[in-house]
């Protein structure tokens, strides 16, 4: 859908080809639009160097929020999270009540809690490693 400046608030993205990385149903409460978007950030990047690393992950929350939040709103009737990591494993405030809800729905399967929140930060793990792998190396293989 095509957005307004003037029904968005400063920053927000607005091209009509915007998308976020994630999109799901019933994630936080039952029949919601769910909307995420990952982003991974170095901790020590000289942009990030004078600032503690929890203010640096709140900071990158507030710029996906300012790009995202009102159009999540307001055009596609959904809640917005943004979904914050660090190259180091760290996970934002909003990434980590994510991993813990997940979990939580995972365990009410039989699973037991621990294990749901010990298997999601394994496969993030792995996530990291196979994104940092192909950003250093680049990809090696075919295109489809």
């Amino acid at each position: 859908a095509v957005v307004s400046t003037q029904s968005t608030g400063e920053g927000t993205i607005t091209d009509d080809h915007a998308r976020l990385d994630i999109s799901t149903r019933d994630f936080w409460t039952t029949m919601d639009k769910a909307f995420f978007d990952v982003r991974v950030l170095n901790s020590q990047a000289p942009s990030n160097a004078n600032q503690s690393i929890p203010q640096t992950f709140l900071k990158h929350e507030k710029e996906k929020k300012t790009a995202y939040l009102h159009r999540v709103l307001e055009v596609d009737g959904g809640v917005f999270t943004p979904l914050v990591m660090a190259t180091t494993g760290g996970l934002g405030r909003e990434f980590t009540r994510f991993v813990k809800h997940l979990a939580e729905e995972k365990s009410k399967s039989g699973n037991r809690y621990e294990d749901c929140i010990r298997y999601i930060r394994l496969r993030l793990s792995f996530a990291m490693v196979r994104s940092v792998t192909l950003s250093l190396r680049g990809f090696r293989g075919k295109l489809r």
